[in-house]
């Protein structure tokens, strides 16, 4: 037997543990599977801890860990990639189990947005509400408004709802915006005013910091370093603008980009007026930013000059142009960047297209007839594509063969998608928030079934067939008080009889 410990044969020469060791990172899981094979000295090596900890890292697996969390990496390894497969073929087969996100009577959905999991939702009564759909308990808080209960009239109706990871942010009609933490509580952290109607909001996707843009004006607030909040800056426009972010990663003063009608913003501290992007007649379909880059759609004259409508890409360190892509005669209602693989970009269009492009090459990769009515909404990862349109379909692609895996339908159209590794998030909402004959005062519950919005939320690692997930409309008992038709226990009859 060889010295284990301290030497280890490599063909004619004897090296020691620790140096074999780093000749052995090098190499992947099936160049150390067939050096296990050698012989002992060499299975030993093959399977060392820190090997298989590095390979775990590289992967993605396991990030936040240290190596002395598990005993035995190899097998943490081999587990988290059988369960990445079984999540790839529950996403395929539409396995998983389903959950309506609802709320009471008489309120219609307004806007909705989520972040890992947890569910922001805004409504017409003013209510703001949270679910985190990660511990499966839908017993949601209401996130309190500035107004008073002692306040004169009904609360305003939110018009718009951002979440990261420890902030919440709504904007109310009469131009309020309050500021929570999801850490402390359900009183706001911080709310100010505007005098006019907020057109567009925007939440920093780490850290804290809101945007803000009513009429000619686009405000930035975030904490000091004591935690006071304040108004970092005020921007002073020439329109009214139609899109705002905020650029992510930015050390110091937030940075955000804002379209204006046919003109982009680059609003930084330092160069308050800076105009990214200005052609005049060619109006900004959508906006997105990512750390980089920001990616605009926009609408040219079309026919008249026989010029299709673009996606364009900036860079936001050096303003210049890097990219000019599509050629399409609808106008692209959606794009995202963000949450895209390297050097991609999606898009949908009103010509029921979504296409993906590749940055490098500025290129489509793939085009996708997918909605009757146009795109609303949509995101990719390196193997998938998941789509919203305003018929209120929810298509999901394979990207690679360019197939429709599986869809479903609600009524109103799709305005938030949002997908992880194991969930899914949509949002159907309706464009009329007070209709016609289907008042929030009386009973008819049918009328406010059809008219108030639903958000969806899919759970791919529950090996359970989304059509056999009991509806929350099937799981109540005989016993509440204030039923109707639809309260009716058909998961388990007369269970609690």
């Amino acid at each position: 037997f060889q010295n284990e410990i301290n030497e280890v044969p490599f063909f004619d020469i004897q090296l020691p543990y620790e140096l074999a060791v780093k000749i052995f990172q090098y190499l992947g899981k099936t160049e150390l599977g067939r050096c296990a094979q050698v012989s002992k000295t060499w299975k030993v090596l093959a399977e060392d801890e820190v090997l298989w900890y590095r390979l775990c890292q590289q992967e993605g697996y396991l990030l936040d860990t240290s190596i002395s969390d598990y005993s035995c990496w190899k097998l943490a390894l081999k587990n988290c990639r059988a369960r990445e497969r079984t999540l790839k073929t529950n996403w395929k087969n539409r396995i998983g189990a389903v959950s309506q996100l609802r709320y009471e009577l008489g309120k219609v959905l307004c806007d909705v947005h989520s972040c890992d999991g947890v569910v922001i939702a805004g409504y017409t009564s003013g209510d703001v509400r949270l679910w985190d759909t990660r511990t499966w308990d839908y017993t949601a808080p209401i996130l309190e408004p500035v107004h008073g209960p002692g306040d004169a009239g009904p609360q305003p109706r939110v018009s718009f709802v951002k979440i990261n990871s420890s902030l919440a942010v709504a904007a109310y009609e009469d131009g309020t915006i309050s500021v929570w933490s999801l850490m402390v509580g359900r009183e706001p952290i911080h709310h100010y005013q505007h005098n006019q109607r907020i057109q567009a909001l925007a939440l920093g996707s780490e850290g804290a910091a809101v945007a803000t843009a009513s009429g000619f004006e686009v405000r930035l607030e975030s904490p000091n370093d004591r935690g006071f909040w304040q108004t970092t800056e005020t921007f002073e426009i020439q329109k009214l603008v139609n899109f705002l972010h905020l650029v992510p990663d930015v050390t110091g003063s937030p940075v955000a980009v804002a379209a204006a009608e046919d003109i982009i913003y680059l609003l930084k501290a330092e160069d308050p007026g800076k105009i990214l992007h200005s052609v005049y007649g060619q109006p900004v379909t959508c906006l997105d930013v990512s750390a980089h880059e920001a990616a605009f759609g926009v609408k040219t004259f079309g026919w008249l000059l026989n010029e299709p409508n673009q996606v364009i890409l900036y860079n936001l360190e050096t303003s210049q142009c890097l990219k000019k892509m599509g050629n399409s005669m609808g106008d692209f209602t959606c794009v995202n960047l963000r949450h895209s693989p390297p050097n991609m970009l999606v898009t949908g269009n009103k010509d029921r297209r979504v296409r993906v492009f590749d940055l490098r090459r500025g290129e489509s990769l793939c085009s996708l007839y997918a909605h009757q009515l146009g795109v609303s909404a949509v995101q990719m990862d390196d193997w998938k594509i998941v789509s919203g349109g305003e018929e209120g379909l929810v298509c999901v692609w394979d990207q690679r063969m360019g197939t429709k895996l599986w869809e479903m339908h609600s009524r109103h159209p799709v305005r938030h998608v949002w997908f992880s590794a194991h969930s899914l998030v949509t949002a159907n909402v309706p464009d009329e928030k007070t209709p016609q004959g289907a008042s929030g005062t009386d009973d008819d519950l049918t009328a406010h079934r059809k008219h108030q919005g639903i958000i969806h939320v899919y759970e791919f690692s529950v090996d359970q067939p989304a059509v056999e997930s009991v509806l929350p409309i099937c799981r109540s008992s005989y016993d509440e008080v204030t039923g109707y038709n639809y309260n009716i226990g058909l998961a388990v009859p007369y269970d609690s009889i």
